[in-house]
């Protein structure tokens, strides 16, 4: 196609008639991989004479075909572009960079950068070149500094090896780029154009110094020249003249734009290359020589320029954020909180706390968009660049460190605000620094907690200023008290009547006209569930509850909401199961709506995202609690199927582990596995083969499921063939050569699996298993894949003794095998103990291999075997009855010990903690917590411990789980026992022989196992008798 017939098909893909605009998108979708394509694209963008419309539509074209086809992921996918294409273009785009104008640039920036992450330096080494011949020519400079920007960000987050193109390109650029920002430091009254200029010197300068300062900079002088420049920006006013009035306009105003950056470079070089902390010895020199030169100077500036919150002038919420940033740096070092502290009650009165009150900005969002003020107000990312949050981390800061000379002062401050407030009248009452108090009150929860004369207090402060605002006419403050009551939820009231009021404002305030009250009242709500001490309290209004929530759910997309549900679940278990139908009805059709929210809008926030994991996190929760009550199983079903069935594909890849917890929940604990359920095997096997590796430790969980409760079908069906889609997958992962050893440890598991559920009915898959097995233990590495590997044929051994052997001779590795396992059965640690088969369950499956083969006849075992068989399994036993004796030992001692337990973790909380909860993370480590629990229970379903407790370490500190097997109901030492006289019955000679060769010890052994067996006997009809009784 032609340059005049491609505009002319760019035009039309303009047009309002559907039909034209279609017929345009075929055609530029059919030309696409012609020769010349993307040239005349690029020759469109840049044609001055040519109608902006389609010029932009080419450029987006120009764009999208560059990110698709430059570089395809696949190095096998052929190249859909010719190399003299590809050349042609990266010999004209770096040029048509300053002909473009803004519109077109940021479309041809994005190509660029895709080009350069792509071919810089292999395919493209003349690039550098061009940078630094065009940083010498006036009418080019920008273009240069635009391309050297993308150059260096390619580089900003790479370390050691990967970094070192960076130096080259440091060498070579910025001894220009300095000569460059110094004269344009110089120009009085500059253009905003020069403001452009200096953004990318201080964007380049950023890249390139964000991981390592490069050691050009090292050189003082130079250091010193680039400092001077900064900090002269830094000092120097911004201009007044030429400043937008519009509020979001003026922050990206390019002056602002270039105070921002020069305090983020000096910030980042403050915290990462100027704390003598964090230094390696090496770079201590720099540290010391930046916080003598440097950093009191900066300091300085900052308080300088924080001056404006006092005088009401602007300063952009970020510039203000970053200097907080610093300022909070600076209270644990003596030197420059010594020069704080002549100002530090200006600091603290009149810039922190003004910062941490409500706003004129504030009350427009409440007013006119309050599901905006909710997002900014719980969104991680609006926090990093937040002047309240980071007044509030100041503050946290201020008083941990140097809470003597702080802490009083400020209670003092915040107390008489509350006094001032309580004795105005309405009309002139200070709403807005109540809320700041409340705030400031809030933020200093834990410290407060655990400080004299302040914790004996809390209860009164609670009734007397935080209580009554629940009844506040002003919104902003119902929403605040409900915040504060929530944070001190936990504390011991002496009056439980003031618990019992607080709890039930925090529900009425789910009802709250004003929907930020409510949101704030639900997240609330959350800690007094946790803190409830009677239920009783909550019971009679939880479908209430429930039907608030839900509402609220409805309107705001946020995983916090989620939170309290899955408290709420947690905290009333089996009485969840009257709603336990509805619950996950709601919550399959707010993940429904997260999704679709997200397809809407690919350019949306993470909030979405993070409310559909939340979403179905909760529903695994809810499953979690009703296990005990197999048929709600059934009638939840139909509910969440199109969701599994949906995001078990690759559509799901970011929701996948927590979808798998749900398949994993629905095929362990309903009655039995549906056809549907079922129908979900295909996919995980097909993700699985395809891009769910990463996934295999989770997807073992239902696979181990659908083979150990659907036996029958598993073995049955042969459309789809289970058996035959198992071993594919199996085969397919363990021979590949890639594959690391961690990455494949569940594949023994599943083998394990089918030989233990599937006794006497997989004979023809004993011989491809253990061929594949043994093939992958000579090439495994790692001392716990060996283990897995060689209990794959302690199992098959246990499953058919006779036929497993016959394989190993067929294979010719009987020898090799034996040997191998004897090795590793010896081996053990500097401390004695055994480094192979740590756990329980792996001791029991070798037991049980080891015992099968004595019972096999004289023909397949010589007498010398027997005896080492005999001797080994002897040895494993009584490791074995040793171990479950400490694990049931443990148990009782933690039984004993969980209530004081908690109790000390409430109380000693460090200053570590307790800073990690004002900075927000407390409902992180909630997460992790109840994600550890769920592992735990699926651990659990699936009858294989979390493999990170069998690492190389030398620690041998490891407890067992619950394992789940058809071997549960085998007890290995009557097993043996019943062996042994099986011997002795049918070949009395050969177990006379072999009671001969044994020393005593060993006779001993026997002995003492022969009478545990039958104290086990004794034991387990004790247990049957017990659970006869009980039902």
């Amino acid at each position: 196609m032609d340059l005049q017939s491609l505009a002319v098909v760019l035009r039309a893909a303009l047009s309002h008639v559907p039909e034209e605009r279609k017929a345009a998108e075929e055609s530029l979708n059919q030309f696409q991989y012609t020769p010349q394509h993307l040239v005349r694209l690029l020759q469109i963008i840049v044609d001055g004479s040519c109608d902006m419309a389609v010029r932009q539509v080419a450029s987006i074209h120009f764009k999208n075909f560059v990110a698709k086809n430059w570089s395809p992921n696949d190095p096998e996918e052929p190249q859909k572009i010719s190399e003299s294409d590809k050349s042609m273009v990266r010999e004209n785009i770096l040029g048509f960079i300053v002909q473009v104008p803004p519109l077109l640039r940021a479309q041809l920036g994005e190509s660029i950068k895709t080009i350069i992450h792509s071919d810089y330096p292999e395919q493209w080494p003349s690039l550098l070149h061009w940078v630094t011949h065009n940083l010498e020519s006036q009418n080019q400079i920008f273009g240069a500094l635009y391309v050297l920007r993308v150059l260096s960000r390619k580089y900003e987050f790479k370390s050691e090896e990967e970094r070192i193109p960076l130096y080259h390109i440091v060498e070579e650029t910025f001894p220009r780029l300095l000569s460059i920002f110094s004269k344009l430091v110089q120009i009085v009254s500059p253009p905003i154009e020069v403001a452009d200029l200096i953004k990318l010197i201080c964007k380049i300068f950023w890249s390139s110094i964000y991981l390592e300062i490069p050691k050009q900079l090292f050189d003082p002088n130079v250091f010193n020249a680039w400092m001077s420049l900064f900090i002269n920006l830094l000092e120097r006013p911004v201009p007044v003249e030429g400043q937008p009035l519009d509020p979001d306009t003026r922050k990206s105003w390019g002056w602002w734009k270039v105070k921002k950056w020069t305090i983020h470079i000096l910030n980042r070089l403050y915290t990462r290359f100027g704390d003598m902390k964090l230094q390696k010895s090496e770079s201590k020199a720099f540290a010391q020589m930046f916080q003598k030169n440097y950093a009191g100077r900066i300091l300085g500036c900052h308080l300088q320029l924080l001056n404006a919150i006092r005088t009401g002038d602007y300063l952009p919420d970020r510039v203000i954020n970053l200097i907080l940033q610093y300022l909070t740096n600076s209270v644990t070092k003596n030197s420059m909180y010594q020069m704080m502290q002549p100002q530090i009650d200006i600091i603290l009165f009149e810039i922190i706390f003004p910062l941490m009150c409500f706003n004129d900005n504030d009350q427009k969002l409440w007013d006119e968009d309050p599901h905006e003020y909710v997002r900014k107000g719980y969104d991680i990312i609006e926090d990093l660049y937040s002047p309240r949050t980071a007044a509030m981390d100041f503050v946290s800061e201020l008083v941990r460190k140097r809470g003597k000379s702080n802490l009083q002062k400020f209670i003092h401050f915040i107390v008489d605000i509350f006094r001032r407030y309580d004795e105005a009248s309405i009309e002139v009452k200070p709403y807005r620094q109540k809320d700041g108090a409340l705030l400031a009150i809030g933020t200093l929860c834990d410290k407060l907690k655990q400080t004299d004369p302040y914790k004996a207090e809390l209860e009164r402060m609670l009734v007397q200023h935080v209580f009554p605002e629940f009844n506040s006419q002003v919104g902003h403050l119902r929403a605040k008290a409900a915040w504060v009551a929530g944070q001190y939820a936990h504390i011991s009231f002496s009056d439980q009547d003031n618990f019992r009021k607080a709890m039930h404002c925090i529900v009425s305030g789910m009802r709250d006209p004003d929907l930020p009250v409510r949101v704030d009242s639900v997240f609330a709500l959350r800690s007094f569930v946790e803190a409830c001490k009677d239920l009783n309290e909550i019971r009679p209004i939880l479908p209430q509850l429930l039907d608030e929530f839900f509402k609220l759910m409805n309107e705001v997309e946020n995983e916090d909401l989620v939170f309290t549900l899955e408290t709420i679940v947690d905290k009333f278990g089996e009485e969840m199961a009257p709603y336990a139908l509805g619950l996950c009805q709601n919550l399959a059709a707010a993940f429904w709506r997260c999704m679709s929210s997200q397809e809407a809008d690919d350019e949306a926030d993470d909030s979405g995202a993070l409310a559909a994991v939340g979403c179905l996190r909760a529903i695994s929760t809810i499953l979690e609690s009703v296990s005990s009550l197999p048929h709600l199983f059934i009638q939840i079903e139909p509910t969440l199927l199109p969701i599994m069935r949906r995001m078990l594909t690759s559509d799901g890849q970011d929701v996948y582990e927590e979808v798998l917890e749900i398949v994993s929940y629905m095929t362990f604990f309903s009655p039995t596995i549906s056809l549907d359920m079922w129908s979900l095997w295909p996919l995980m096997m097909e993700a699985l083969n395809d891009w769910a590796i990463d996934f295999f430790e989770n997807i073992l969980v239902p696979l181990d499921n659908y083979v150990s409760r659907g036996t029958d079908h598993f073995l049955a069906c042969k459309d789809p063939d289970y058996q035959q889609s198992l071993w594919n997958a199996l085969s397919s992962i363990m021979m590949d050569q890639n594959m690391e050893d961690s990455d494949i440890e569940p594949a023994p598991k599943l083998i394990e699996v089918v030989f233990q559920n599937c006794k006497g009915h997989v004979d023809q898959w004993v011989e491809p298993y253990l061929s594949l097995t043994i093939d992958r233990l000579r090439r495994a590495h790692k001392p716990y894949l060996k283990c897995l590997l060689v209990q794959v044929i302690a199992n098959a051994l246990y499953y058919n003794p006779s036929l497993t052997l016959a394989t190993l001779h067929k294979l010719g590795v009987v020898t090799e095998i034996f040997n191998l396992w004897f090795v590793m059965l010896e081996q053990v640690k500097k401390s004695g103990v055994r480094a192979n088969f740590k756990r329980e369950h792996d001791k029991k499956v070798c037991c049980l291999g080891l015992t099968s083969l004595i019972s096999l006849p004289a023909d397949h075992i010589p007498g010398e075997a027997l005896n080492r068989i005999f001797k080994a399994t002897l040895d494993l036993l009584v490791a074995y009855k040793e171990q479950v004796e400490e694990s049931k030992k443990q148990e009782d001692a933690d039984g004993d010990d969980m209530d004081g337990f908690d109790a000390d973790a409430d109380e000693d909380e460090d200053d570590e903690v307790e800073s990690d909860k004002e900075m927000g993370l407390d409902d992180e480590d909630t997460d992790e917590v109840n994600s550890l629990h769920l592992q735990k229970l699926a651990a659990e379903a699936r009858g294989f411990q979390p493999t990170d407790e069998y690492d190389d370490s030398d620690d041998d500190d490891f407890s067992d789980e619950e394992l789940q097997s058809p071997i549960d109901e085998v007890d290995p030492f009557i097993l043996f026992v019943e062996t042994v006289q099986g011997l002795q019955a049918s070949d009395p000679t050969r177990f006379q022989n072999l009671m001969q060769t044994l020393d005593f010890s060993y006779q001993a052994l026997a002995r003492g196992i022969a009478q545990h067996a039958e104290e086990r006997r004794v034991e387990i009809e004790k247990e049957k008798l017990e659970k006869a009784n009980a039902q």
